[in-house]
């Protein structure tokens, strides 16, 4: 687990901005249990991907999307392990991978970004795809 003093910028990067933090398993699963609604939920990292990219596009979503998720989630890989576990087996078939993210509405998956959906691509890219997914999934 990476030190909670090292990771707090970047949690607050997407707290900051509205997303709460699904820390447990049960949290994460008292959530999508029979909910109704939205809930887009980021898989944060480390890496550099997630700092340069993930993090930045999905703040740009959220600023430029007229239309929302319902609730806006996070988890941490390396820290909130039983929590990325959890929403790793809600979104089978798609194999692990930190960042990704994924869009769940009534409680079912309709729509994933892998990893490596996010390496080489820049935030503006990100967050346009993700305005589009929103938009598509959220009215």
């Amino acid at each position: 687990m990476y030190p909670e003093d090292l990771i707090a910028p970047m949690r607050a990067e997407l707290t900051n901005v509205g997303f709460q933090e699904f820390r447990t398993a049960d949290a994460v699963e008292n959530h999508l249990t029979d909910h109704k609604g939205t809930t887009f939920v980021v898989i944060n990292s480390v890496c550099g991907c997630a700092a340069g990219a993930a993090r930045p596009g999905v703040r740009y979503a959220i600023e430029n999307s007229s239309v929302k998720p319902d609730t806006l989630a996070t988890v941490f890989a390396g820290n909130d392990v039983d929590a990325v576990a959890k929403v790793r087996q809600l979104h089978l078939p798609y194999p692990p991978s930190s960042p990704s993210m994924a869009l769940f509405k009534d409680g079912e998956l309709v729509h994933f970004i892998e990893r490596h959906h996010i390496e080489g691509r820049n935030a503006k890219m990100i967050g346009d795809h993700l305005v589009e997914v929103f938009e598509h999934f959220c009215k």
